[in-house]
């Protein structure tokens, strides 16, 4: 997943502590008329800010993991999603020179990235590796991207007529310039590690995470690879009908583990500001209190924007699997952010809506860094979702050969 920044009048630098207790039943109120109600609600590390920079998908997975570890009675920790984002990067630049440039090369990536870092690599914790040496307090990376693809696209020229030996020394240098050179051993808590002794000391176990999706495309309860520009290691996931998805994020939750949450916000019906994503049911004869003969005589032009005013809940469509697919054989859903869902909530109607831990830091957002998204939207939007395979109901296991 990538996400391009351009909210900066909201990107500021801060964190907050998110709540971190289970069936708290705690209202939360806000100035859009939306009253939640939170049902389920993990715990989570404080919330980041990616800034400038295509890595949702290193912070919500890496967040994901930081929960992990607080459910494993783990201490806190705040681990780097520069360590992951300079691996990431540099394992991708060797496979877009073997396919010719045919191959996707940039800073989107997926929660499968994080895992295959950690067991490749190891972790560290941010304090040890943050990858801001530029100067700035936050990721910045126009400029270190823009370097990068013009770097890797002059080796592509080939004006050598073989390529030297030394240009994956030439893009690791421009890594270590932009982001610092990755420490092979380092001092945490008076404790010498290596990245891959930290690792192990943590105890998380990346082949217990697994990737569930529902697409018709594909056969049910096989694995296929996600075709996605993102999916640079052609990683695949498990295909499942989506009800049968939405299951397994909500056994998840009500045990206790929390989500990485792959979905597209491209969607009008995704709105940061006002803290809610929704499916707004278009088709709705009343819309909070309209007479229908008003509505009826609304052009769709008026009947969107009245829909699109996030004032109050309002009725949202029933998503079905056609309705899925359909959204992303047409480029209407992609691999557009990822985020981390720690929880679950109902409005002041009953309808349920999932707590989204988003990494676009605080500002004067009403959250404090997160959003509550509709379960029609959930289940529209996904594109994948990652979860710890032991909360995988044992029918479903049993269809998925785990």
């Amino acid at each position: 997943m990538k996400q391009s920044i351009t909210f900066l009048a909201m990107l500021f630098l801060g964190f907050s502590i998110s709540g971190n207790t289970q069936d708290t039943a705690k209202e939360v109120k806000a100035d859009s008329g939306y009253v939640f109600t939170e049902v389920i609600k993990l715990p989570a590390t404080p919330v980041k800010n990616q800034y400038r920079s295509g890595t949702c998908w290193s912070y919500s997975s890496l967040s994901f993991l930081e929960s992990e570890l607080l459910r494993m009675g783990k201490d806190t920790f705040d681990l780097s999603e520069m360590f992951v984002v300079y691996h990431t990067y540099a394992d991708k630049a060797p496979l877009y020179v073997r396919f010719h440039g045919e191959h996707n090369y940039g800073g989107g990536g997926a929660a499968h990235d994080v895992t295959y870092v950690l067991k490749n690599y190891g972790i560290v914790p941010d304090e040890v590796y943050n990858g801001l040496v530029i100067g700035e307090e936050n990721p910045v990376h126009g400029e270190m991207d823009a370097v990068l693809k013009g770097y890797i696209d002059a080796v592509l020229k080939n004006p050598n007529k073989k390529l030297s030996p030394v240009w994956q020394k030439g893009y690791t240098g421009i890594l270590d310039a932009y982001l610092g050179e990755i420490p092979e051993s380092f001092t945490y808590q008076d404790v010498e590690y290596t990245p891959k002794s930290f690792a192990d000391m943590l105890g998380l176990n990346p082949d217990d995470y697994i990737e569930i999706g529902s697409y018709t495309h594909h056969p049910f309860y096989e694995k296929f690879i996600l075709e996605v520009p993102d999916n640079w290691l052609m990683d695949e996931i498990y295909n499942v009908h989506l009800d049968e998805m939405m299951e397994i994020l909500d056994n998840s939750l009500k045990k206790g583990y929390t989500v990485v949450w792959g979905s597209d916000i491209s969607d009008k019906g995704f709105s940061w500001k006002n803290g809610v994503a929704i499916v707004p049911d278009k088709d709705a004869p009343e819309l909070a209190g309209l007479e229908q003969a008003k509505w009826e005589k609304m052009t769709d032009k008026e009947k969107e924007e009245l829909l699109y005013k996030f004032k109050s809940p309002v009725p949202e469509k029933e998503i079905t699997q056609e309705m899925r697919q359909n959204e992303f054989d047409n480029y209407q859903s992609t691999d557009d952010h990822g985020m981390h869902i720690i929880g679950m909530a109902k409005d002041q109607n009953g309808s349920v809506y999932y707590i989204v831990k988003n990494s676009w830091g605080i500002g004067t957002h009403k959250y404090d860094g997160y959003f509550y998204a509709s379960k029609p939207f959930v289940e529209l939007k996904t594109m994948d979702i990652m979860v710890h395979k032991d909360i995988i109901p044992k029918d479903i296991r049993k269809k998925l050969g785990l």
